[in-house]
């Protein structure tokens, strides 16, 4: 056997290996979401006797499923457009425009990714919380959008670097505007990273559980916070709360597969410059 077959062969046992470990906590939840209480602590890794749907019924009415995905996806649509037009015109507008001070202002920008999230959240929240009402959604897109510009104009940034000058140019002397340059010319071309946007910063922003507990209230809940209205001070509900998790889960799965394909270019696109 050569070498080359040998090294495929480690390869795909260690992905197979990886690929179960990973896997191993979403067959639990699965697993334990269609089981009673009872059986969910005589014995967590054991399949269920008999199914039950009894745990969805549940999760659904305790956790108020369909106005807590109506909230999510309003936030995570209306973030993620945002993010979007904000950051591609943000990062068209550095890599076209000459000076050292604007490439500065870049570096700053990407910089600023180095500060953990949950080291600004608090004080960010303190701080603009006089200026907004914190108890809306608009509130906390507006707060996505701050956290998140700069990932998402570095990933634009380093796609728009490798776009010819000449196509900005040949508009030019057309008669085209740079506003106009960009949305008809330059912005289609940007659809793998953006993709890559939309995937990075969906998924982020519809699993976030820190940011919407400090400026949410409960009739504005989102799922990753409905989630948690089934661990009470003196009982847990596990079987709900798994079935819960599912039901939060769901909808992005289906996003990041129907989108999957572009993440992997858009991405390395990106960081290319």
């Amino acid at each position: 056997m050569s070498k080359a077959k040998i090294r495929r062969r480690v390869l795909f046992a260690v992905g197979a290996v990886l690929s179960a470990v990973y896997a191993f906590p979403f067959f639990l939840v699965l697993v334990n979401s269609l089981k009673p209480k009872v059986d969910i602590l005589r014995n967590p890794f054991a399949l269920p006797v008999e199914f039950s749907w009894e745990n969805f019924e549940q999760a659904i009415r305790k956790m108020d499923y369909f106005q807590a995905l109506t909230n999510s996806l309003l936030i995570t649509i209306f973030a993620v457009v945002a993010l979007i037009l904000t950051s591609s015109m943000l990062a068209y507008f550095l890599a076209r425009t000459p000076g050292r001070g604007w490439q500065v202002s870049f570096f700053v920008l990407v910089a600023s990714m180095i500060v953990p999230f949950q080291a600004l959240m608090i004080p960010f929240v303190g701080t603009y919380g006089w200026l907004v009402n914190l108890n809306e959604r608009a509130s906390l897109v507006f707060f996505y959008v701050g956290f998140g510009v700069a990932l998402s104009t570095f990933l634009y940034h380093g796609f728009i670097s490798t776009i010819p000058r000449e196509l900005d140019e040949a508009a030019a002397i057309d008669g085209a505007s740079d506003f106009v340059t960009f949305w008809r010319i330059i912005f289609p071309m940007l659809a793998p990273v953006t993709a890559t946007v939309a995937i990075i910063n969906a998924l982020w922003i519809w699993n976030d559980f820190l940011l919407p507990s400090l400026v949410l209230s409960q009739e504005s809940y989102t799922l990753p916070l409905s989630t948690y209205l089934f661990y009470g001070q003196y009982s847990r509900e596990f079987g709900q709360a798994m079935a819960g998790l599912l039901l939060a889960v769901i909808p992005i799965i289906v996003f990041y597969f129907f989108l999957q394909r572009q993440i992997v270019s858009g991405v390395s696109a990106g960081a290319v410059k």
